[in-house]
C-alpha cells in the first residue's frame, strides 16, 4: 500500500465508515449467538430431580473382579505374522497366580500423604 492511498482513505472517511459496520456486524453476531444458545437451552430437557438419581442395586455396591492377567506370547515360527493372525487381547487370565494387595491400613499409593504399609 502507497501513503498516498491511505491519504486519501483517511480523508474521506471510507476507512473509519467500513470500521464502524464492521464493527456493527461483530456485534450483531454475538448477540444473535447468545439469543440462539438461550433457546437451545431452553429446549434442553431439566436435569434430573433427586428422585431420578441412580440408586445403589439392592444386594449392595458392586465389587471388583481380581484376577491376575499373564502375557499372551507372540508366536514363534518362520512365516510372516499377520495382524489377523494375532489374538484381539495382548493378555489372558491366569488363574494360578494370586493377586497382589496392599495393606488394609497403608495409604494404597504412592505420595498421599498417609502412614504407608509399614509405619
Amino acid at each position: 500500500m502507497t501513503s498516498a492511498w491511505m491519504e486519501t482513505a483517511a480523508t474521506n472517511g471510507a476507512m473509519s465508515v467500513g470500521l464502524i459496520v464492521a464493527a456493527f456486524v461483530v456485534v450483531a453476531l454475538l448477540i444473535g449467538a447468545f439469543a440462539m444458545g438461550i433457546r437451545v437451552k431452553r429446549r434442553e430437557s431439566p436435569p434430573p430431580t433427586p428422585d431420578e438419581q441412580p440408586r445403589m442395586p439392592a444386594g449392595g455396591p458392586v465389587r471388583e473382579t481380581q484376577e491376575t492377567r499373564s502375557a499372551d506370547e507372540m508366536p514363534r515360527g518362520d512365516e510372516r505374522i499377520l495382524p489377523h493372525d494375532l489374538h484381539h487381547q495382548s493378555s489372558r487370565s491366569d488363574p494360578g497366580q494370586p493377586r497382589r494387595r496392599w495393606d488394609e491400613g497403608s495409604s494404597g499409593s504412592f505420595g498421599s500423604g498417609g502412614p504407608g504399609g509399614g509405619h
